[in-house]
């Protein structure tokens, strides 16, 4: 894996695509880990290939910080891997089932999670899930290291993204305000006085500034960024 030429999250993003394959997995995220504060999981998510879908009813569930997983990364330095319904907290809630559904939909049934740290010291917990069994000791050793080179590459980006705080207009971070309050284009036209069209064009030029995939991708970097 080259990835000493990465200059952007969404090349990361590939770079991950082409990882959980090789390793037979068929899902990646990576977001902070929690530490006591009720943060939603949308504001913590940094890079994932999840469906909107199963995003948006995660982050609804807000089990992200009571999870068991979680709760295991916290107390250990070595991977971690189970079942991936032990993102959820206890059972018995409608949204948790939800979620434990779409996970069983997408073929989500193990994980494989590791806690990875910035030069900074924070904390993020980067998972690849999937319908296959637990890596060997090797595997494990060569997955874990190619997640390490991973972060690291993504963690330079960070720094390259920063720049973006002075490039968005205030035009687009409203927008990006109002989508991340569950405002759909027509709604946040109405509430900013312009057309549809326009707050789609916004929504393009922001997704384009925050080096993001999507509009849901460009909202999570402007809430980790503290634009909105």
């Amino acid at each position: 894996m080259n990835s000493s030429a990465v200059q952007t999250e969404y090349e990361v993003l590939q770079l991950m695509r082409q990882c959980t394959v090789q390793f037979g997995f068929s899902h990646f995220m990576i977001a902070r880990v929690p530490f006591g504060e009720q943060q939603r999981f949308a504001e913590r998510l940094v890079l994932s290939n999840w469906p909107s879908e199963l995003v948006r009813n995660y982050d609804s569930a807000a089990v992200f910080q009571v999870s068991v997983l979680i709760e295991r990364l916290r107390q250990t330095k070595l991977p971690v891997f189970g079942a991936t319904r032990s993102l959820l907290s206890a059972p018995g809630t409608a949204a948790r089932d939800t979620v434990d559904a779409l996970f069983c939909a997408q073929a989500m049934g193990n994980t494989f999670a590791v806690t990875l740290h910035t030069t900074h010291g924070e904390a993020f917990a980067a998972l690849l899930s999937g319908a296959r069994g637990e890596p060997d000791r090797a595997e494990t050793a060569d997955l874990y290291l190619t997640l390490l080179q991973l972060f690291e590459t993504l963690e330079r980006t960070f720094e390259v993204g920063a720049s973006a705080r002075d490039k968005l207009s205030m035009r687009e971070i409203e927008c990006l305000r109002w989508a991340a309050a569950g405002k759909s284009s027509d709604e946040i036209a109405i509430i900013l006085g312009i057309s549809a069209y326009t707050v789609s064009s916004y929504f393009k030029t922001a997704t384009r500034k925050l080096d993001s995939v999507n509009r849901m991708q460009a909202i999570a970097r402007a809430m980790r960024m503290k634009l909105i």
